[in-house]
């Protein structure tokens, strides 16, 4: 295992505020900032009737596998890194895998999921399939994928690295950085950011419900009220005290 440097832990109110905060929201701010595609692009809830999820990433590495190496052989080892991996998550965390997009073989099954659901893991997230979805439709812990498929790892993936920075979805993600999920999908917040943007997003996820119950009764979006003029604003903050 690659070793990274120690992080300072995260706030536990700021990371409460960031499970009201929808992906789409954070995107925007994301964007603001500069940060054009951080969102996991096709990577989709198995079971999207779970809550979604806020985590510290945990990241492990695919590269092809090697027929004289990866065997059936070679799970009970000792350098297993796939089994070392998810023993070694610690609670809060969220396992993110870089299966190079490629839907080929499985990431994980049910046995690997339910043990990093027992070690405390957040979600299980990989750009490539898992296989056992029947099963993990039924676990409590929210796993994101491209695909199901019954094939093994061992097929088409090698296990190379934990805790390294990888790609997952053409997104890098860092040992570190905070995973947020929801019903549309998973976005990657860069761990030094969190702080600076969550009571912006959350002020945006609220003003956004107000505007969208004058939406709902029929107001027109041109003219003002989305993107909101100052005059929209001020009768959202006047809507907002009256609710207090």
């Amino acid at each position: 295992m690659s070793t990274t440097h120690e992080l300072t832990p995260l706030d536990p109110e700021v990371l409460a505020k960031l499970r009201r905060i929808s992906t789409a929201t954070l995107a925007t701010r994301l964007f603001a900032l500069g940060l054009r595609q951080q969102f996991l692009v096709g990577v989709a809830p198995l079971n999207p009737d779970l809550d979604g999820f806020v985590g510290e990433a945990f990241t492990m590495r695919f590269i092809p596998a090697r027929e004289d190496i990866d065997t059936l052989e070679s799970l009970p080892g000792e350098d297993n890194l796939q089994w070392l991996g998810v023993e070694s998550l610690s609670e809060g965390q969220a396992m993110v895998i870089d299966s190079r997009s490629d839907i080929s073989a499985a990431s994980a099954g049910d046995m690997l999921v339910t043990r990093a659901l027992h070690r405390g893991a957040t979600a299980f997230i990989t750009d490539g399939a898992f296989r056992d979805g029947h099963v993990l439709k039924t676990l409590p812990i929210p796993t994101y994928a491209r695909a199901t498929t019954a094939t093994t790892r061992l097929t088409s993936f090698h296990v190379a690295d934990l805790q390294v920075p990888i790609g997952c979805a053409g997104v890098a993600v860092y040992p570190g950085d905070v995973l947020v999920g929801d019903r549309d999908g998973v976005i990657v917040v860069p761990r030094h950011l969190v702080a600076g943007i969550v009571d912006e997003a959350l002020e945006q996820e609220e003003l956004e419900a107000y505007l969208h119950t004058r939406v709902h009764e029929g107001e027109a979006l041109l003219g003002g009220l989305y993107p909101p003029d100052e005059k929209t604003k001020e009768r959202y903050r006047q809507w907002k005290k009256a609710r207090a």
